[in-house]
């Protein structure tokens, strides 16, 4: 173990964020958020029909460049259970480095409101407290336009390839 033991992180429980890297950097993220369960809606004929649990993480997700004035959205996509999603930070002066923890404006910081505000809109709905997410996300940093394009492709097909992944 290269890392010393903290009391508040479980020795299993490592962050999957790229080491070292500065996570409020202008650049293009590819970002996978999964949910508890299938409950953002259906997908039928190749093409994702949205819940009302759905439609609020649509929303939310639509939302995130009002809260957050260096993002922009690119392709997404909200499946049965998790959303993909390319987010776009441009540079913004008031940016401090986020090396090792969650800066305000980070990318983990955008995912973390993001899951928040869908979570406290799923509660008012349901008149419960249940879960909504799963711990964490994936992240991948998008390198060059041809990876972009290959995101944006996969981010597409994603519905088509769920149907032929079902049967």
């Amino acid at each position: 173990m290269d890392r010393a033991w903290h009391p508040r992180v479980s020795m299993h429980r490592r962050s999957l964020r790229l080491h070292g890297y500065d996570y409020t950097r202008p650049g293009v993220y590819f970002v996978t958020i999964c949910a508890l369960s299938h409950q953002f809606g259906q997908v039928r004929s190749a093409e994702m029909v949205l819940s009302a649990v759905g439609a609020i993480a649509r929303e939310c997700w639509e939302g995130i460049p009002i809260h957050f004035k260096h993002v922009r959205l690119d392709a997404y996509v909200i499946m049965p259970d998790h959303l993909h999603g390319i987010v776009i930070f441009s540079d913004r002066p008031d940016r401090s480095a986020a090396v090792g923890h969650i800066s305000p404006g980070a990318l983990g910081a955008v995912v973390r409101s993001f899951k928040s505000a869908v979570a406290r809109q799923v509660h008012a709905l349901r008149g419960s407290r249940h879960a909504v997410w799963q711990r964490n996300y994936f992240d991948r940093i998008v390198r060059d336009q041809a990876d972009l394009d290959t995101v944006r492709r996969y981010i597409r097909e994603n519905p088509a390839r769920w149907v032929r992944n079902r049967h």
